[in-house]
């Protein structure tokens, strides 16, 4: 099981915050919900996507975009647009000055917007997900991705808009299955065009040594594993394989262990009743004192204290602008 297949399967991933997002100009929706992942899909007119280290993207229909959280970011009509719009955390959303709009922009189940039928269109799905899994899948995209029609999945962009506008049984897993396809589908596309430009695991999933020892890792994480183990079963050195992994993930391999082991660790605190010592060892440390002190290190909150701020957190999900807002992990 890679970190995508972690994302996607595990618990906080599920009942992803689903949109159709219908707009008349002028407009600028200023987003501050600190999602981990959004991805925005066009289905009619024209918007410019804008972040805070990014001059704005243009999206026509049939394109997609990726934007990776915690940072705001801006959807406009047109580029430079002062904001007329503010979502925050939990999807709630007022004017500027403060004013709530969560019904007077409401158009429906699931479509939201300051007009009926808009002349912009855009599907909006949000994971905002504190599953650490997460976190390892959003660092094989950049901040903020534009896919052009010829990327993207025709089929997929027409059944999401499909599901977003017909009630039926089953709505909530078939938005999320889909979702998670689009997902799927625009990540494999953004490794296969950044030929390297951008290490992760998923860039990594390119060399076949890397790729080896990544499989073995994710299927393994609780195994004693070492560079000279990894390295034995590539069939290379153990240099070769401690340089090679480096350069494709961007961390050594038993630095990126940790990590991978760790994001198991917080998706089974949110997920299950298991103690620490339980869950410690199911990811590979001798004792829940060990494990504890690494999470703490890299999350700076214990093991105990993230299994409470998870499943304390959530929020209305019956809005058509509020969904559930997990914390998200340092």
């Amino acid at each position: 099981m890679d970190p995508l297949t972690q994302f996607l399967t595990g618990p906080r991933a599920q009942s992803a915050f689903t949109l159709r997002v219908v707009m008349d100009p002028p407009f600028a929706i200023d987003v501050q919900d600190e999602a981990a992942l959004t991805v925005i899909v066009a289905v009619r007119g024209q918007a410019w996507i804008t972040t805070e280290a990014s001059a704005p993207r243009s999206l026509r229909p049939g394109q997609a975009v990726t934007v990776r959280g915690p940072a705001p970011y801006l959807v406009a009509d047109a580029p430079g647009r002062l904001p007329t719009v503010v979502i925050d955390a939990g999807q709630s959303c007022r004017t500027p000055s403060g004013d709530h709009l969560e019904l007077t922009m409401s158009q429906g189940v699931r479509t939201w917007g300051n007009s009926p039928d808009g002349e912009t269109v855009l599907l909006i799905g949000t994971y905002q997900t504190a599953a650490a899994a997460g976190q390892l899948v959003t660092a094989a995209l950049p901040a903020l991705a534009v896919f052009d029609e010829q990327e993207t999945d025709p089929v997929l962009l027409k059944l999401l808009e499909h599901e977003l506008t017909h009630t039926d049984l089953g709505q909530e897993s078939a938005l999320d299955r889909v979702l998670d396809l689009l997902l799927l589908h625009l990540v494999r596309v953004s490794v296969r065009r950044a030929e390297g430009a951008l290490s992760s695991w998923a860039a990594g999933t390119r060399d076949p040594v890397v790729a080896g020892a990544l499989a073995l890792m994710h299927e393994e994480p609780a195994a004693p594993w070492t560079v000279a183990e990894l390295a034995r079963r590539g069939h290379v050195s153990r240099a070769t394989m401690a340089a090679r992994f480096h350069t494709a993930v961007g961390q050594p391999p038993m630095a990126y262990l940790t990590a991978w082991r760790l994001a198991l660790a917080a998706d089974r605190l949110a997920s299950s009743s298991a103690t620490t010592a339980v869950i410690a060892l199911e990811v590979g440390y001798s004792n829940a004192f060990t494990f504890s002190a690494a999470f703490s290190r890299v999350y700076g909150i214990s093991p105990t204290g993230y299994r409470r701020s998870v499943h304390g957190s959530g929020a209305d999900t019956d809005s058509p602008l509020t969904s559930s807002h997990p914390r998200e992990s340092p």
